[in-house]
């Protein structure tokens, strides 16, 4: 009965429709290269209630959206550490805090002298001062600054407008009028301290055990649901408190940036926040009525340009205190000057007091939809504005951010990545580690995990695949990949994601089972260890060389790395079509070297299988020999510099497809 054809559910059709609008509108804007938030926002502006009436209920998706937020929220907290919020402390301290101040005092001001109340003022201003953290991050990204004076000023910036987010969510009751004084600020400030305490204390004396246990799992799933249900829970504990929801799910991602499965929670929940943060961005852009926008067309233009200038002269006053610079002070104030997602939480929390934008109602509301919605879609151009003007200053003699000297210096490409930790990884981390070579490892189990770092390796918690992972591996200075632990078929599909993550790092495998050569092939992996024959051949070396016996040989071809024949396209000869890659089954002829023998002439590889045979110049005549037992027919040269096939069947000479005809 439960599978039977029934009744749509209400919900259904609102939920797709957003998700594919969310999905086209965002794909064309990240086509014309717009951070797809953008794309998000329009997509809810266009399906909303007020426009076409694809989701004619908002309250559809208010929960979708709530969690959304909550998850975001989290997994800002996790990236923004103690260890790294102590990098920029100047930034987040300095910075940030002059700006909240400055920002709110100035709108705040502008208010009163308009025949505003001052609490409306303030409430106003608290909405203006916030920036858009999601959308600023993936900007300062694209363009590669985040290590940049003119990235630490944003992100110290950000981090510090997303804390005061908590002193205000906890302040709009006394500008609602409903606590009073001097007093009621300083209950709030004490409840907003004894949360933040509470909230910590416990996390730190409950989440690490807590996460170790579940970690140890080596469970994915699992520990994905005890992320999410951390951070809901969290959430839910501090709502119980009279604290905002989003911001417990932000502590509590602050206090897991502490543990040691940071990293690896980060790349678990990533594409499950992606998706609820999408529907967040599509239910804001749902909030706005073009009719109206259409009305107050000027009223939304002047007060869009009125924000731009506060928030720009603001930010410069704020970041220029700090001494980096004009041209620093300038770039971060104009990728600071739009209001951020987090006004239309505390837009929500002051409704419930009965406060609103600049004191006009519903019109308030949209007029902060509005104006949102077009200096969020402006940020990229404004940026851009912004590094135009500072190009245009004198340079000043701005002192490095704290770690840029650092992060110079250690721009190199000098480390081994090991994805995964057994007892070959093990090995060859000793190995590299007598020879110099750093390493780091990526791996889930916890034993493990802590293993690899009492032998000296850096460690990160995780899967290699999770781009979360590799940030916090710092790609940028892995010189070689190599993937030692994992069936073929999981080291297949791990090759392919880090080649598409880290395009030109060589990648080694070494499969722990039958090697999967062409989805090696495929996955651009340059060098294939064969599990059974890197056994083989070294102990084979061993017993040669106790019998006294010289096995040396010409060390061509290469068993590690995967070779084609591809034939010239107007070859004759159909058994030249569609020849797998193949891995040379030995540096040598196979049959010769069984037999402790090396007078062979020339070599040959078989097409279809990576036999290697010597030529029929030779005494055994191998490759010949081969191809009519097994009923492969294609052999090509593997003498450097040939590239030619033989058919035996055919008997015909077929050059490839890079070799012009005429070559010998």
């Amino acid at each position: 009965m439960m599978l039977a054809a029934g009744e749509t559910p209400v919900y259904l059709g609102p939920i797709v429709a957003l998700l594919v609008a969310a999905g086209l509108i965002g794909a064309l804007f990240v086509r014309l290269r717009v951070v797809p938030i953008v794309g998000f926002l329009l997509a809810g502006v266009l399906i909303g209630p007020h426009q076409l009436g694809v989701v004619a209920d908002e309250t559809q998706v208010e929960a979708a959206a709530d969690i959304g937020v909550m998850l975001l929220l989290f997994t800002i907290g996790v990236e923004f550490s103690v260890e790294r919020l102590a990098r920029i402390k100047r930034f987040v301290l300095g910075g940030g805090t002059l700006q909240v101040l400055l920002t709110t005092a100035v709108v705040a001001g502008l208010c009163v002298l308009f025949g505003l109340d001052w609490r409306i003022g303030v409430f106003t201003g608290f909405l203006v001062a916030l920036s858009s953290t999601a959308i600023v991050l993936k900007v300062i990204a694209a363009k590669g600054v985040t290590q940049r004076p003119v990235g630490q000023a944003s992100v110290g910036t950000l981090i510090l407008q997303d804390l005061a987010i908590v002193v205000m969510v906890l302040l709009i009751p006394i500008l609602g009028g409903e606590a009073g004084g001097a007093w009621g600020i300083v209950r709030a400030l004490g409840t907003a301290a004894l949360v933040l305490t509470a909230v910590i204390v416990v996390a730190r004396k409950v989440m690490p055990p807590l996460l170790e246990r579940i970690a140890r799992l080596c469970s994915p799933e699992v520990f994905l649901l005890s992320v999410v249900a951390i951070a809901l829970g969290v959430a839910y504990l501090t709502s119980l408190a009279g604290v905002s929801d989003a911001l417990g799910a932000f502590l509590a991602g602050m206090v897991l940036s502490e543990s040691r499965h940071s990293a690896h929670a980060l790349s678990e929940i990533m594409p499950l926040q992606m998706v609820f943060s999408a529907v967040f961005f599509v239910s804001i852009g749902m909030l706005l009525d073009v009719s109206v926008l259409a009305e107050l067309w000027w009223m939304v233009l002047l007060a869009a340009a009125a924000v731009v200038a506060v928030k720009v002269a603001t930010a410069f006053a704020a970041v220029s205190a700090l001494r980096v610079g004009a041209r620093t002070a300038v770039a971060s104030a104009f990728l600071l000057a739009q209001i951020g997602e987090f006004s239309f939480v505390l837009q929500q929390a002051g409704a419930e007091y009965g406060l609103t934008p600049v004191g006009m109602g519903a019109e308030g509301g949209q007029l902060l939809v509005a104006v949102t919605v077009v200096l969020m879609t402006a940020t990229p151009a404004l940026g851009a504005l912004g590094e135009v003007i500072a190009r245009r200053l004198p340079e000043g003699a701005a002192a490095p951010a704290a770690g840029a000297t650092a992060a110079a210096a250690d721009d190199t490409r000098d480390r081994v990545l090991m994805a995964g930790w057994g007892p070959v990884a093990r090995n060859l981390g000793h190995y590299l580690s007598v020879n110099g070579v750093p390493s780091t490892v990526t791996t889930l189990s916890p034993d493990l995990a802590a293993d690899a770092e009492n032998l000296g390796h850096t460690v990160v918690r995780g899967e290699a695949t999770k781009a979360s992972v590799l940030h916090e591996v710092g790609m940028d200075r892995v010189k070689l990949i190599v993937i030692a632990e994992n069936e073929s078929e999981e080291a297949t599909h791990i090759a392919h994601v880090l080649n598409g993550l880290a395009p030109g790092v060589p990648i080694v495998v070494r499969p722990t089972d039958t090697t999967d050569v062409v989805g090696l092939y495929d996955a651009s992996v340059d060098r294939i260890v064969d599990t059974h024959r890197a056994v083989t051949e070294p102990l084979g070396g061993t017993v040669l060389d106790l019998l006294g016996i010289d096995h040396t040989h010409r060390g061509h071809p290469d068993p590690t790395v995967v070779t084609r024949f591809v034939a010239d396209p107007d070859a004759a000869c159909a058994h030249m079509e569609e020849l797998p890659p193949v891995l040379p089954k030995s540096p040598g002829c196979t049959e010769c070297l069984r037999k402790g023998r090396r007078d062979w002439v020339h070599l040959r590889i078989c097409a279809q299988c990576g036999f290697v045979g010597c030529c029929d110049d030779s005494p055994g005549r191998h490759a010949s020999g081969h191809a009519d037992r097994f009923g492969h027919p294609v052999l090509f040269s593997a003498e450097p510099g040939d590239g030619w096939a033989w058919c035996v069947l055919d008997e015909q000479l077929v050059h490839s497809a890079e070799t012009p005809a005429g070559a010998s």
